[in-house]
């Protein structure tokens, strides 16, 4: 029985560590999981994996999806071909359906204003006071950051990042979710079994 569709958004460049432990305990949890690039051309991901979308970004509903997931890339920060990518995240957020950033994305969502009301964290405040955008009150020095529809998670962050996301569909909660991050994160042997049982 799957739980929806969940979709990664991937481009040249895209930091494919990043995502590794969300995408895999949501499809082992009954998520699907499709990829979107900017067209349906094949990517190369920071790590030299290559990558053939799912589906072009232009034919990506937030209706037919539960969650959006922007990665970091170096294009982030090297010109606007990303953007599109928030411009899809404000469309996301508009309908209800969620999204979560981390690294290079928190800037790129920081530049479309998503940012300016929203309590969030990134790499550092300073990157993203790089963009002009107007939330630096809002930010939140910690690893990780749910605020309503919007996740978001600093580079180094890639556990807790997911952790957000277990959290915020219910693919893990209480015990279940603080162990999933203790076994993951801190290589606490005991939460093996919480989590198995």
């Amino acid at each position: 029985m799957t739980r929806g569709t969940v979709h990664l958004a991937v481009y040249d460049t895209y930091a494919d560590w990043e995502t590794g432990h969300t995408t895999a305990h949501l499809t082992q949890n009954g998520f699907t999981v499709k990829t979107v690039g900017l067209t349906t051309h094949p990517v190369t991901t920071m790590g030299g994996v290559r990558i053939q979308p799912d589906l072009a970004l232009t034919d990506l509903d937030p209706a037919d999806s539960q969650l959006l997931i922007l990665t970091g890339a170096a294009l982030w920060d090297t010109g606007d071909v990303l953007s599109p990518f928030a411009t899809k995240a404000r469309s996301f957020l508009d309908a209800g359906v969620p999204v979560a950033a981390i690294c290079g994305a928190t800037a790129g969502l920081a530049r479309e204003g998503l940012l300016d009301d929203r309590a969030h964290t990134s790499a550092v405040p300073f990157y993203l006071a790089a963009t002009g955008y107007k939330g630096s009150d809002h930010y939140v020095d910690t690893d990780a950051v749910t605020d309503g529809d919007l996740i978001t998670a600093g580079p180094t962050e890639p556990v807790a990042f997911a952790r957000e996301v277990f959290a915020r569909l219910g693919v893990y909660e209480g015990e279940k979710l603080d162990a999933w991050y203790r076994l993951f994160h801190d290589s606490d042997p005991a939460a093996f079994e919480v989590l198995n049982a």
